[in-house]
């Protein structure tokens, strides 16, 4: 039984200078290994959701895959991997987007939605918010409806919510 309040922060573990110098890491590996913290993880990600009739939940390799999975199980829903320039099998659409020192390119598979779907995106971290926002582009190429966007994390110092106005966003744990 999943206790009905866990601090999911006391699961977070910080590890200064990695991976480089000047970065303080946020590491979610405490978190996954206690099944109850786990647990109220997934929970509190779907917990603005649940009554939204979410087709597919679309997330982001690779830490975004294990939240994302288990909240689309969780909400009844499919899941959509969006993975780096690649990876994937079979026809593709992809977004190439802006980083601090050059380009990214994210692809997902053309029929991994149809026009219309209700979707919400999962990913473990909010930091400068490209990643995110390439994402969302690349889902409406593909003609899906974001109805909202949580993160475990959110390092607001970052400002990644301004890259993503105009969608609904959750974040359970802040820095």
């Amino acid at each position: 039984m999943v206790p009905q309040k866990i601090d999911l922060e006391r699961y977070i573990r910080s590890i200064p200078h990695w991976p480089k110098k000047g970065i303080l890491f946020r590491d979610i590996t405490p978190l996954l290994a206690d099944r109850d913290a786990f647990a109220a993880a997934i929970d509190a990600l779907c917990a603005d959701f649940t009554n939204t009739d979410i087709n597919y939940v679309a997330a982001i390799e690779a830490r975004g895959f294990i939240f994302g999975a288990a909240v689309a199980k969780k909400l009844q829903a499919g899941f959509v991997p969006i993975r780096k320039k690649g990876k994937l099998p079979f026809k593709t659409e992809s977004v190439t987007y802006d980083l601090e020192y050059g380009t990214d390119t994210l692809e997902v598979h053309i029929d991994a939605i149809k026009k219309g779907p209700r979707i919400l995106m999962v990913d473990d971290l909010l930091a400068t918010g490209g990643t995110m926002a390439a994402s969302c582009k690349l889902i409406e190429k593909l003609g899906g409806r974001i109805v909202g966007i949580s993160f475990l994390i959110e390092l607001s110092e970052l400002a990644g919510r301004d890259k993503l106005t105009g969608y609904e966003i959750r974040t359970v744990i802040s820095y």
